[in-house]
């Protein structure tokens, strides 16, 4: 069987400080409503990751990015077997280059947050697992299965 595709893309900056920050917003609607999480969504037909990727940033954000600034750093495999529609597969993105400022869409209102301190508990319950990694370049490819509460992770590979 093969999962829906989506994707995430994590933008990063240095504050004037030089700590290093990331792009987050929190989701309000759909899937993960309420919940911290990257910009990013489904593919649509015919569309590349990297395609879907540029799009998706543009429509929650309002910055502009080349799919060539964006930098491939792994899949992520999520498994819900209480609530299979919600499994799914996702390429995962960085990115430091981009034009425009972030401003608030009716999908999420973009914050910047400082690396050092991510909202791990606000967001899905996997990012505390992968998402400081690839935030320092560490590709990541893993398997995630949730709980019976829809939130939890249970197992990981």
């Amino acid at each position: 069987m093969s999962l829906p595709q989506v994707c995430v893309c994590y933008l990063t900056r240095r504050s004037p400080s030089g700590e290093l920050q990331v792009l987050l917003g929190r989701k309000k609607k759909g899937l993960g409503l309420g919940n911290i999480v990257g910009l990013g969504g489904k593919l649509e037909p015919g569309e590349s990751a990297e395609q879907a990727m540029v799009r998706e940033i543009e429509e929650e954000s309002g910055l502009v990015v080349a799919a060539s600034a964006l930098t491939p750093l792994g899949l992520l495999t999520y498994l819900f077997p209480h609530r299979e529609a919600w499994s799914q597969e996702s390429s995962v993105f960085v990115a430091t280059e981009w034009t425009g400022t972030p401003r608030e869409s009716d999908e999420l209102n973009p914050v910047w947050f400082d690396v050092a301190a991510l909202p791990v508990d606000e967001m899905w319950d996997d990012a505390r697992h992968w998402l400081p990694g690839v935030l320092a370049g560490v590709p990541v490819r893993a398997t995630f299965t949730f709980g019976e509460d829809l939130a939890t992770v249970v197992d990981r590979l």
